[in-house]
């Protein structure tokens, strides 16, 4: 570009640049229509002229590319139209929004004379990117996903479990800089992971909601990507994701295997983390354990916090499951909620759906709950998630635990240090299997379903009596169950 030894005129300081920079805005939106003109044309600021050069500016390097290659020539064009002198314009990244427009002058309010292509029938072209991806928050809003009102902190149950990972979602909600990227949860299905990520985006967007925040599976985001792909409108498509404040993806595991997703990903992880932006993702597993993910793409993930979800104790089941039974319409015995709490152990989704379901049953029917009730109506559930223990292993693991024989569960002899030890398997075979009382009484010798009641209820009133019983009680349910 020729200089001439002139210096740089500032937009601001010169009206009949103002003037004819207005005239060529208002020809570009009556030119491109108005979706194009808002998403690339209405950024550009005039940043002044030196002699026969023209400088515009715009707030990224990948709205430069795109403005500079199907906008320039016209932008030029224009400009010497209305300004012979003008030999070139050249675009430049103002990040920082330093370059002024034209002293204040608004362009909306000059009208467009011409509307927008179409493909005759009204609707906007494939060609333009607005119509693929939107623009602004209209963008964003079409490519976030509809977040859940109920997934929020306030309805997260915290314990041992999960307890790194909320304070770890916490840190990201609040902060107004980036405390860790990414922050990378992973855990098994049903464990908390996407609730704490709607949490995270509610915060977000209540607290501060100037920023642009886009929450997605990553199943989604190969969605876009392709459409993109298919409607030659890349551009648009990268300009959308890394533009924004906070981007967060659920389940990036679907990208494994999926090459040109996994590439686009990887450089719109870098373009966000070079400009410190949030990234918040989460998976079934941690980096180091997901198998066919580029190396590339594992090390980053393990730049910023990793923070698993283990699967929950039985105090963190309970806590969930009073937590819920006080918004029931209902009362819950929690004998009810201690039974779902020990033998549902699976994940929270199947835990919760397992108290909605007693409790619609209960409201419909007109039926008390009950231990018993439930039991009968979670039958399914109950065997899905027995997780095949035995009476047997029970017997065997009890056995162990006590060092007595394994022939004693089945003996007459009534000794207490063979006794007791009975009675507990008794307890753990009610609590842990799908047997009926008299299935329970013919796995110990023949005895009567009476026995085993007496037996379930000594144990009770034992561990409600004695800290160290009921510890050895919990460590023998923990053995079984893990």
């Amino acid at each position: 570009m020729s200089t001439g030894g002139k210096a740089m005129i500032e937009a601001g300081s010169d009206s009949l640049l103002n003037a004819q920079w207005a005239r060529v805005r208002g020809r570009l939106r009556a030119e491109f229509g108005e979706a194009t003109f808002r998403s690339w044309l209405k950024p550009l600021t005039l940043a002044g002229r030196r002699g026969q050069d023209l400088r515009v500016a715009v707030p990224s390097r990948f709205m430069r590319d795109w403005v500079a290659t199907h906008y320039a020539d016209r932008i030029k064009a224009l400009w010497t139209s209305e300004c012979p002198e003008i030999r070139s314009v050249e675009v430049i990244v103002d990040a920082n929004g330093t370059a002024t427009a034209s002293g204040g002058l608004e362009f909306d309010d000059l009208p467009a004379t011409e509307s927008a292509p179409d493909d005759g029938n009204g609707a906007k072209t494939e060609s333009d990117p607005a119509a693929v991806l939107g623009a602004d928050q209209e963008g964003l809003a079409g490519v976030s996903a509809t977040l859940d009102p109920r997934l929020t902190f306030d309805n997260f149950v915290v314990g041992k479990s999960n307890e790194l990972a909320h304070a770890a979602a916490i840190r990201v909600a609040e902060s107004d800089s980036v405390p860790f990227n990414p922050l990378f949860l992973y855990g098994g299905v049903g464990l908390g992971k996407t609730h704490l990520m709607h949490a995270i985006a509610h915060h977000i967007k209540k607290k501060q909601p100037q920023k642009r925040v886009i929450y997605l599976s990553a199943e989604k985001f190969m969605y876009q990507f392709i459409r993109a792909l298919r409607n030659k409108n890349t551009m648009a498509f990268k300009e959308l994701f890394r533009s924004v404040d906070v981007l967060m993806v659920d389940d990036v595991q679907f990208i494994i295997g999926k090459e040109s997703t996994q590439e686009e990903f990887f450089h719109t992880f870098n373009a966000l983390f070079d400009q410190n932006k949030q990234v918040v993702l989460s998976a079934d597993k941690s980096p180091s354990d997901l198998q066919g993910l580029e190396e590339r793409m594992r090390t980053r993930f393990g730049w910023g916090l990793v923070a698993d979800i283990h699967p929950t104790t039985y105090e963190l089941r309970l806590g969930i499951l009073q937590a819920k039974a006080e918004q029931a319409p209902i009362e819950i015995p929690g004998k009810v909620l201690e039974f779902l709490a020990h033998r549902i152990s699976s994940n929270v989704r199947e835990l919760e759906g397992a108290l909605t379901r007693i409790i619609a049953h209960a409201t419909l029917v007109g039926r008390p709950v009950s231990v018993d009730s439930a039991q009968e109506l979670l039958k399914d559930l109950l065997r899905a998630n027995d997780r095949s223990v035995t009476i047997e292993e029970i017997q065997r693991r009890v056995a162990e635990h006590y060092n007595i024989k394994l022939a004693d569960m089945s003996s007459p002899r009534r000794a207490r240090q063979v006794s007791r030890p009975r009675q507990i398997a008794m307890y753990l075979a009610k609590q842990l299997t799908t047997k009926s009382l008299p299935d329970i009484g013919r796995g110990f010798g023949g005895r009567d379903h009476t026995t085993v009641m007496h037996a379930v209820k000594k144990v009770e009133e034992l561990a409600a009596g004695d800290i160290s019983f009921a510890e050895d009680i919990d460590l023998l349910r923990r053995m079984l169950e893990g």
